[in-house]
């Protein structure tokens, strides 16, 4: 009992600790371009937790990565934010026409957007997990959203029960907002990255 009520504390504490580190790091970037720098060093984190590497030490880990990946991160940034850009636009856009034609176009553009954030999801863990060149990041985010809707749902589903957690207790988001739906995002994606590397291995094998 005394080893559990310790384990668990232990993690409480980490995913804590990691939250306050993508935040203040965060503000550290100016917030526009410390983002995703700190964003992907949280997940570099959790990816080394979710595969077993618990011991890696915490700050060491979150500040060498932080500064390795600020500029190649801002890229990713960039493109993340030009996207948003977009949304706005195409629903500012529908919103103003109505009717006719126009309905008609809205429904394969609200599939286009969806699969768009649900492929973005998928991007930052896709990054710290392969080694891939910066376009090959994305057609490798969105083939395994394509053919992994049941993690698309799962993660979802546990980012919106996390935000609606962090609802009801406002206090808990500055210490778990960001590293609990990382937790979710990050082994979601990992338990889909191996489901693939998997199949890959079966398909070498039986040619």
């Amino acid at each position: 009992m005394r080893n559990s009520l310790f384990g668990a504390t232990e993690w409480i504490t980490r995913f804590a600790y990691v939250n306050i580190l993508w935040m203040a790091f965060t503000i550290v970037g100016l917030v526009i371009f410390g983002f995703f720098p700190a964003t992907v060093a949280m997940f570099t984190l959790i990816r080394q937790w979710i595969i077993g590497n618990t011991e890696e030490p915490v700050f060491a880990t979150f500040w060498n990565t932080y500064k390795k990946e600020f500029l190649r991160s801002n890229l990713f940034g960039l493109v993340f934010y030009l996207i948003g850009l977009l949304f706005y636009i195409n629903l500012q856009f529908m919103d103003m026409t109505q009717g006719g034609f126009y309905d008609i176009i809205k429904i394969p553009l609200y599939v286009f957007m969806l699969a768009i954030s649900l492929t973005l999801l998928y991007v930052i863990p896709t990054y710290v997990h392969f080694e891939l060149r910066f376009i090959d990041v994305w057609k490798n985010a969105f083939l395994v959203m394509m053919i992994h809707p049941f993690h698309n749902i799962s993660m979802v589903l546990g980012s919106a029960a996390v935000i609606y957690v962090m609802w009801l207790f406002p206090g808990s988001l500055f210490f778990f907002g960001g590293s609990l739906a990382g937790y979710i995002i990050m082994g979601t994606c990992y338990h889909a990255f191996k489901k693939v590397e998997t199949k890959k291995e079966q398909i070498a094998k039986n040619n």
